[in-house]
């Protein structure tokens, strides 16, 4: 089979131009990346390339979590195109991240767990963030408070209010993700979850919940009656 670039495709097939002319939204995940890899390689187009990539890796997560290592294996991927890949899933995740105008409001532990998942599900060790929040609920600023071993992390209740207090918050959400993938609370964690809602109300700051973050599902410690009701 003769190889045939992009270029000498159908214009209306052309990933790019299929893009400027009907946005991204409707694009497939490959031609997305053939976008972004914008050559290909190793008598490959960058359409070929894309789709073995995602056969390769069977989908767009584990290619995020793949290493540049790894992604250079597939044929005509080279260290600059593997960079260019991670860089814009990179960009992905923080774009996820990111508050908008107000910040993101944390009305339900469904939406607390859509905004930290990207970041926490495949960590290999536990960390334990703390999200400040407003009076209406919406996240003035998160903070990391530490990062633990394979199987649990350490937290004291000053650390963890800190800067809680110094951002005048009204109420604070604890989340910690769990490596195993398995967002079960173990026993440290339940008593963890009731030492930090007394020292909230001994300080004045209520803990709304604290979500316990596992491999694509999550653990709400309030919808389980560890905490009072937020």
């Amino acid at each position: 089979m003769t190889y045939k670039s992009i270029k000498h495709w159908p214009e209306d097939e052309r990933p790019r131009e299929r893009l400027l002319k009907h946005g991204a939204a409707g694009m497939s995940d490959a031609q997305l990346i053939a976008i972004m890899l914008r050559t290909g390689g190793n008598g490959k187009s960058a359409m070929d390339m894309a789709m073995e990539l995602l056969a390769d890796f069977g989908s767009l997560r584990s290619l995020e979590h793949a290493s540049i290592a790894e992604i250079c294996e597939t044929k005509g991927m080279g260290k600059a195109k593997s960079a260019q890949l991670k860089a814009a899933l990179e960009l992905g995740k923080r774009l996820i991240r990111e508050p908008g105008p107000d910040g993101p409001v944390f009305s339900t532990a469904e939406a607390v767990y859509a905004y930290f998942q990207p970041q926490l599900q495949n960590l290999e060790k536990e960390v334990f963030y703390c999200a400040i929040l407003d009076v209406k609920n919406r996240l003035i600023e998160e903070k990391r408070i530490s990062e633990g071993t394979l199987t649990s992390s350490i937290v004291h209740p000053r650390e963890a209010f800190r800067d809680a207090i110094k951002g005048l918050a009204a109420s604070v959400i604890f989340v910690h993700n769990h490596p195993s993938g398995d967002p079960s609370p173990s026993r440290e964690d339940i008593a963890l979850t009731r030492r930090l809602e007394s020292v909230g109300e001994t300080v004045g700051i209520k803990v709304l919940d604290h979500i316990i973050i596992g491999r694509g599902r999550f653990t709400s410690m309030l919808e389980k009656g560890y905490l009072k009701t937020g």
